[in-house]
């Protein structure tokens, strides 16, 4: 059975015309609109605020592996280091 290579869109001709009319419907978008865009751009800052949070908070390791409050632990004091030691990470 022989492996068909797959051409990718913007390889073929309808592509690279498809292509030509995105970048001038684009062109004339910012251009015509540049207003409605720049009016809108304070909007846009306050709405990346919670979509950052959402889509980004992922990646630092949530907030698993912490104890509860009001064990032992919390109540003995943390011992003081000799400023050798490294964190999980492995950096000092």
């Amino acid at each position: 059975m022989p492996c068909e290579m797959h051409t990718p869109l913007w390889r073929t001709r309808g592509g690279i015309v498809l292509l030509g009319f995105l970048a001038v419907a684009g062109f004339y978008l910012v251009t015509e609109h540049t207003a409605h865009l720049l009016g809108a751009l304070p909007f846009l800052l306050f709405l990346s605020c919670p979509l950052m949070h959402l889509f980004m908070h992922h990646g630092h390791g949530g907030h698993g592996g912490h104890e509860p409050h009001g064990t032992a632990s919390d109540a003995s004091p943390r011992p003081t280091g000799t400023g050798t030691e490294t964190n999980q990470r492995g950096v000092p």
